[in-house]
């Protein structure tokens, strides 16, 4: 990891997010020459530009929307991480233009300025909401996808190879459900559950950042990676969440009522990281899938090191063995989650 970024410029576009700042860590510890954090959120930067005195930052703010701007912040660049999206689902079911805007006209943006500027590779942060979409979150991601494996088809002359890394639930990001069980429990000693039974992919913010440069490694251009993530049961992440906050705060556990309230607008009761078609296409790389585009298929399968085929079959939530309760009080514990 540290040969491949060692020499290079970075732009992180959604720098200032949770996997934003997850790889900023991690590239700060390597030999980069340059990191550009590229944000909207002014408090966010100014609260990074005080915990790193590193020579090697610059922030910009900005707004993926804005070509002209997003094309000026990868002059001279060598990755782009676009990290940048609207991705709360029942924000995008009553905002679907502004998702669109987001995730698909700023995917476009980055496409044309990675290939203007020619950047050397571009990795798209995708969600296992783009598989088989329910939400207008979810369709907007797909076609972001869409539109960034086929920018390795129409980059003419350009260098710049395009990737995708697809994953579920950050534990512990910002709107995600870990902070608002928290809240919740010491606000009213009461949480809100959508259904007991649900089942989501979950993982660190480390882990995913730490694949997510696996992914920009490893792509020849035009693949999707798919991160393989534990699997949370929503009845046993709510326990285990309401044992460590009541463990932390004196709190009794038993005077915490849960509060089934029903899916959401969009929301579904599993998800796909990888549907059965896509697996036909898929190599197992240990950490995670790899789905080749069709025309690069036979080139990956060919040759003495040519990675193992996935299983056949699709990766999903529902049919993948939960995490036990324990594991997930571990977890939330080593990250200090409450």
């Amino acid at each position: 990891m540290d040969k491949f970024f060692r020499g290079k410029k970075i732009l992180i576009i959604g720098g200032t997010g949770t996997i934003g700042t997850a790889i900023l860590e991690k590239l700060l510890g390597f030999d980069v020459q340059a990191i550009r954090i590229f944000s909207r959120d002014e408090h966010k930067q100014f609260n990074l530009q005080e915990e790193h005195s590193d020579r090697r930052l610059r922030f910009l703010l900005g707004d993926v929307r804005d070509y002209e701007r997003v094309c000026r912040a990868s002059e001279d660049i060598d990755v782009i991480f676009n990290l940048a999206a609207l991705k709360h689902v029942p924000a995008c079911e009553y905002n679907p233009y502004e998702a669109v805007k987001t995730n698909v006209l700023g995917a476009q943006n980055v496409i044309q300025a990675a290939i203007a500027q020619n950047v050397g590779h571009v990795v798209l942060s995708s969600s296992d909401k783009s598989v088989s979409p329910t939400n207008a979150m979810g369709a907007t991601k797909l076609l972001a996808e869409r539109l960034i494996l086929s920018a390795s088809n129409s980059k003419g002359p350009a260098r710049t190879k395009f990737c995708a890394v697809r994953f579920g639930n950050v534990m512990g990001s910002r709107g995600s459900v870990i902070p608002l069980f928290k809240r919740q429990i010491l606000k009213s000693m009461a949480i809100t559950l959508t259904n007991p039974d649900m089942t989501r992919f979950m993982m660190s913010s480390p882990d995913a950042a730490s694949l997510t440069m696996d992914a920009v490694r490893n792509t020849r251009s035009g693949e999707v990676f798919v991160l393989k993530m534990p699997v949370v049961k929503m009845s046993d992440l709510a326990e285990a969440v309401i044992g460590e906050t009541c463990r932390k705060y004196a709190l009794d556990p038993k005077g915490v009522a849960i509060r089934e309230v029903g899916l959401r607008p969009g929301e579904k009761m599993y998800e796909e990281l990888m549907t059965a078609e896509e697996a036909e296409l898929a190599f197992d790389l240990g950490s995670m899938y790899m789905i080749a585009p069709q025309n690069l298929y036979s080139a990956y399968a060919s040759g003495s090191d040519a990675p193992a085929p996935a299983q056949g079959r699709s990766y999903s939530s529902e049919t993948e063995a939960p995490l036990a309760k324990e594991k997930i009080r571990e977890a939330i514990a080593a990250l200090d989650l409450v």
